[in-house]
């Protein structure tokens, strides 16, 4: 190969290589452009997603804080329905004091507060049961749980465990005492 050859070839070469270097850096502008492109992208999905977070997490807190309230509200005002219940045993109550001062012949007076008496306890009684609270019964077997026997006898006329004479009547909300019965059982 001669000079002349040998330099026509450095030449192509050395042209070549320039060729090679514009493509790579153009491919290397376009690469970088893309990257620049993508990441911009994520900025703005991030922007977004970091918004959805906030608005969500601020939702959350408000529905904690309502919730909140409510169940405070709800123990606040639990015993509305019990309190409106009482109303018309208190109305009751007040008519029998009224009507005592009623002129009247001690007898008839003495029967009409007996009945109103009796009334009352009957409206308070169901009052209560609408709303869970019932009665300890006194003719069932002694049951420690929900009875406190304060004396025991000898009968032979009630078997032994039965309850014989009950002192104070015991009280349940739903399956839970109250206040336990003072009972006599019997031996």
């Amino acid at each position: 190969m001669s000079k002349e050859e040998l330099e026509q070839e450095t030449l192509e070469n050395q042209e070549e290589q320039k060729e090679k270097n514009e493509v790579s850096t153009e491919e290397a502008q376009a690469e970088a452009e893309a990257v620049a492109n993508e990441f911009d992208l994520l900025q703005a999905e991030l922007a977004e997603l970091k918004d959805k977070y906030a608005r969500v997490h601020a939702d959350f807190d408000n529905i904690k804080k309502r919730l909140e309230r409510e169940k405070y509200t709800a123990v606040e005002y639990a015993n509305e329905k019990f309190a409106k219940d009482m109303i018309p045993v208190m109305d009751s109550l007040q008519m029998a004091l009224a009507s005592a001062k009623a002129d009247m012949a001690a007898e008839e007076l003495l029967a009409k507060l007996k009945e109103g008496i009796e009334l009352t306890l009957k409206q308070f009684t169901t009052s209560l049961e609408k709303h869970g609270v019932t009665m300890v019964p006194h003719d069932a077997p002694f049951d420690p749980n929900i009875h406190n026997a304060v004396q025991s006898v000898e009968s032979d006329t009630v078997e032994s465990g039965q309850i014989v004479q009950t002192f104070q009547t015991g009280y349940k909300y739903k399956e839970r005492p109250l206040r336990e019965a003072m009972v006599v059982v019997a031996n």
